[in-house]
């Protein structure tokens, strides 16, 4: 990858400049308190941050956090992490209440050496997002006017054509922050040449949204788990019934026409719970994943899955996971995820955790992350990647 990083920055200098630097602090939030849940984004910029705050450097981050539509929203607001943000630093972060307003410029104006500022969601602006070249382009030139430099650390946002990630960089010097150097390496050995055997464990609602890495994955993997809510498309491929369990129906054809060319690679579970309703004290019990009764729902991989995909994955020496085995925010339904995620860290594998809910489940379920070669702060990112995708934030920091 031909790309300057961090430490090529700070060797030429950063004590008194500005950096603008493009994080991703898309956290969840309470939706009654509006307490951050899930800090994991938060932290993992955090070596970036502290390196350029220890340089001297003044230091501007902008973010984007959920998806307002391009006008300011309270309940998307960045004044939640500021806080976390100046907790983690043990340093105060100043907040801009706006994005590139006045708000914005007297803060970053009044940043000392050593300081830091959060400008307020990127999204609150129409040209963050925006499809037009030229409005997206004077936003990115409002932007670009906060920084005599620019670090991209948010690899959440990589695989977006988005104002700060991908027109910023044309704009001033740029390099890969350590977190976005870090996904790159390691995503970039499971493209190449990854020990073997290699197996990967997908899961997560729909099979549409997995189609096009499981496609690029078939001919280089030798297993390939599938769990999730997208078992069932899959399931009923093989002609099972699958009661009232998520289904894509046009999905169907496609998935059988993959199991036909998978030779064998495809493992799909064996039992499943199945429940009464969507809900967490749902009447429920284990069934076998052909005799789904017609009224109920499946919501997790049963027991006897989670022993064949253990066993899939106990020899494996490169490990790559992305998407729940279940409904694992209801403790009833959290035991298909738990006991892969358990298995995943008991091989001698290089294992790479692929952002998304599969990040937030390991943190959930509190497992131990160190346990984990990787987990990746992009779920998107990490897929799109491994379809081999040109990601527009990655080719900017190329040129």
């Amino acid at each position: 990858m031909s790309i300057r990083n961090l430490d090529d920055l700070l060797a030429e200098g950063v004590s008194g400049r500005r950096v603008l630097v493009r994080a991703d602090l898309n956290v969840p939030l309470d939706k009654q308190t509006g307490e951050i849940t899930d800090d994991g984004r938060i932290r993992a910029v955090l070596p970036t941050l502290g390196a350029l705050v220890q340089a001297g450097a003044k230091v501007v981050v902008c973010s984007h956090l959920g998806r307002p539509k391009g006008a300011p929203d309270p309940q998307y607001s960045l004044r939640p992490v500021a806080g976390r943000l100046g907790e983690l630093l043990d340093a105060p972060v100043h907040f801009a209440t706006d994005t590139v307003g006045e708000s914005a410029r007297a803060t970053v104006d009044a940043l000392a050496d050593g300081q830091l500022a959060l400008l307020e969601n990127l999204r609150f602006n129409k040209g963050e997002t925006s499809k037009d070249d030229t409005e997206r382009g004077a936003f990115a030139d409002q932007l670009a006017a906060f920084g005599e430099a620019y670090v991209d650390d948010a690899f959440g946002a990589v695989h977006r054509k988005h104002a700060s990630v991908h027109d910023v960089p044309a704009r001033l010097p740029h390099v890969a922050g350590r977190l976005v150097l870090r996904e790159v390496e390691v995503l970039s050995r499971l493209t190449g040449e990854p020990e073997r055997p290699y197996v990967v464990v997908l899961g997560g609602s729909k099979v549409s949204d997995k189609l096009a890495v499981i496609e690029a994955l078939l001919p280089t993997v030798d297993r390939l788990l599938i769990g999730g809510g997208m078992c069932f498309t899959f399931l009923k491929a093989q002609g099972h019934e699958v009661g009232t369990s998520l289904l894509e129906e046009e999905m169907v054809e496609t998935c059988g026409n993959l199991l036909a060319r998978a030779d064998g690679k495809i493992l799909l579970p064996v039992d499943v719970v199945a429940a009464d309703a969507f809900a967490p004290d749902a009447a429920h019990d284990t069934v076998p994943a052909d005799g789904i009764p017609s009224h109920r729902l499946g919501l997790d991989i049963g027991p006897e899955t989670v022993a064949g995909f253990t066993a899939a994955l106990s020899g494996a020496k490169t490990v790559f996971w992305n998407g729940p085995m279940g409904v694992f925010e209801m403790p009833a339904f959290a035991n298909g995820t738990r006991g892969v995620a358990e298995a995943i860290t008991k091989t001698d594998a290089f294992t790479v955790v692929g952002g998304g809910d599969s990040a937030a489940a390991v943190r959930a379920l509190g497992l131990d992350e160190s346990s984990f070669g990787h987990i990746s702060t992009g779920g998107g990112a990490s897929l799109e990647y491994l379809e081999g995708k040109t990601l527009p934030g990655i080719a900017a920091l190329e040129n």
